[in-house]
């Protein structure tokens, strides 16, 4: 008795020093994050320090012999065997990853990763690249130990800081991945060993394709050792009709028609940007034969972002001068570049051809700009991160060990494959008016989950679209905005495909269009269902399309994917609303 009361206070003692030091490491977590924000490396190095101390503490605890004993007892003994393994996790991240990664970041000068007139040193980026796959690799493995733990079996106060361990974890676990694999890929795309050349897609989202709009400004963004330089400047107009057609996954030719390789400009109706990236690789060989090393794409509200790092870009060229006539801004900030590229560069000059000239050439002008080394490196990193995350800036490399790594993220555009959610649902939308009305059509996207039918999920997708162009359109915009009525679309009106795709192994249940049930087109694409339905809109008309998803097969929660257009995301994106189902009988 004596001796079980003995230990029961000797484990008392041990509780509650591994709680303290736990609670303590918690707690220094978002101070170093602070300090590596604030970019000051002693105080990161001071943290980082006091934190293995106490994970070291709290681990060293939670080995003593009478704990790890105490952990072999039946029922309550999981308590005690979670708490050692979430103290053995927290030393391990503190150690093989806090650590190591505050060394890099003491070392690496991220300023250096702003590329200059003379490029940029890649060399300590690529050494950096051991370190941080081991941090990585350490947090994974902290991590899917922390996941196998069964907390429904521990008591709250076990459970409760063991789900928040996790959750903390997979951020930083998430974040760890992504640093080591661009350290991976990075340097070897920027040109460190040989030079690349990627073909630049500059995306026009006035005329919506899948991945954002059609790609009718091109050119070949050159990459030496991080010197960026644009040369090969041509439209997608100029390179005309593709015969033959340059062939194409069959299965996305049966959703988006033979166009996909036959014109440039729509390369990108499919929503999977190595597709359409392939495609448009193929045909640049084929028109200029040239073997390029990869695609890259960007829209302009992207190159609003990279304005908001480099400040305003000043229009020098004095042909772009004399394009504008002066009544176009020969100074673009991140505020006017997206009106001006979408809607005034339309307005103001009517030739077509002048029209690609003027896009091109503040391509030219940014990309000069951002090889000069000006602006700030942490806001040019953040907005292309952010570019990245809305599907904006998009990359495909020809060389498959890099496009496996880029493919599992955002910045790959992929809609199949292991880099997208198990329970992935996707909105696209292909202009149908052949024109630039899109810059005027604003919509929301929003998941409505059902209840359960048969067992498995259902999940309704709601998109609702509005032509917000002015109701004398038809005669106030130019004919080159409005398509004049050359497809069949009346003239200030918008037609648009909406293309909605569902978790793989599910189906399209039904299509409503303004609450008439409707038919739709119905495809598989990699085991997705599509489905698709054409609406059109007069100014001011709003329409509201409903796609019901069934037999959903994954648990997971449902995540959704939609064309960048002109909005913010945000505004586009809407939150997604729980079923409310009767309690189950």
């Amino acid at each position: 008795m004596v001796i079980a009361l003995a230990g029961a206070a000797w484990l008392g003692v041990k509780a509650n020093a591994i709680s303290t030091d736990l609670n303590a490491a918690n707690q220094l977590v978002p101070k170093l994050r602070n300090d590596v924000l604030r970019e000051d490396a002693r105080a990161a190095g001071t943290t980082v320090t006091q934190l293995q101390e106490h994970t070291s503490r709290a681990r060293e605890a939670a080995s003593d012999p009478v704990w790890t004993m105490a952990g072999a007892m039946p029922w309550f003994g999981a308590n005690f065997q979670a708490t050692s393994e979430v103290a053995t996790s927290a030393d391990d991240v503190a150690r093989l990853g806090a650590a190591p990664l505050v060394g890099i970041f003491k070392t690496l000068d991220w300023k250096s990763l702003l590329t200059t007139g003379q490029g940029l040193d890649l060399e300590p980026l690529a050494a950096a690249q051991p370190k941080l796959a081991s941090a990585a690799r350490a947090v994974r493995q902290s991590s899917d130990r922390l996941n196998g733990i069964n907390a429904d079996t521990l008591i709250p106060q076990i459970s409760s800081p063991l789900i928040h361990a996790r959750e903390q974890l997979s951020s930083l676990r998430d974040d760890l991945d992504s640093a080591a694999d661009a350290a991976n890929v990075l340097p070897a795309m920027m040109g460190d060993k040989s030079s690349r050349r990627y073909l630049l897609l500059i995306q026009n989202n006035a005329e919506s394709r899948a991945t954002g709009g059609i790609p009718g400004a091109l050119a070949v963004l050159n990459v030496d050792k991080g010197k960026l330089s644009l040369d090969s400047q041509t439209s997608a107009s100029a390179m005309g009709a593709f015969d033959p057609v340059v062939k194409v996954d069959p299965e996305q030719s049966n959703i988006f028609s033979r166009r996909l390789g036959k014109f440039m400009q729509d390369v990108n109706l499919t929503p999977d940007f190595p597709t359409a990236a392939q495609t448009a690789q193929a045909m640049w060989k084929a028109e200029t034969g040239e073997q390029l090393d990869g695609v890259l794409s960007i829209d302009p509200v992207a190159l609003s972002y990279i304005l908001e790092s480099t400040g305003a870009v000043r229009l020098n060229d004095p042909h772009l001068q004399q394009i504008s006539q002066s009544v176009l801004p020969t100074e673009l900030t991140s505020k006017n570049v997206v009106p001006t590229l979408l809607s005034d560069v339309y307005s103001k000059i009517s030739e077509p051809e002048l029209q690609d000239v003027y896009f091109a050439g503040v391509a030219q002008e940014v990309f000069t700009k951002l090889s000069t080394g000006t602006g700030d490196t942490k806001k040019l990193i953040e907005g292309l991160t952010r570019g990245a995350s809305e599907r904006r800036v998009l990359l495909w490399s020809s060389t498959s060990e890099e496009e496996a790594i880029i493919s599992e993220y955002p910045l790959g555009g992929s809609i199949t494959g292991t880099g997208i959610s198990p329970a992935q649902f996707g909105v696209y939308f292909n202009d149908g008016t052949g024109a630039k009305m899109d810059y005027y059509v604003k919509r929301t996207v929003q998941l409505i989950e059902q209840c359960p039918a048969d067992g498995y999920s259902e999940v309704k997708v709601r998109i609702t679209s509005t032509n917000t162009a002015p109701k004398d359109a038809a005669t106030s915009l130019p004919e080159y905005v409005t398509g004049g009525g050359s497809f069949g679309v009346p003239a200030g009106s918008v037609q648009t495909n909406v293309i909605a795709y569902g978790p793989v192994q599910s189906n399209v249940e039904t299509a409503f269009v303004a609450d008439k049930k409707t038919g739709f087109a119905a495809h598989r694409h990699a085991g997705r269902p599509v489905g698709s339905v054409t609406v059109r809109l007069a100014p001011g008309e709003s329409s509201t399309v409903d796609f019901t998803f069934g037999k959903i097969v994954q648990h997971s929660e449902p995540k959704l994917s939609v064309t960048p257009t002109v909005q913010s995301l945000k505004d586009v994106v809407l939150d997604t609303i729980p079923a409310d189902c009767p309690p189950a009988a």
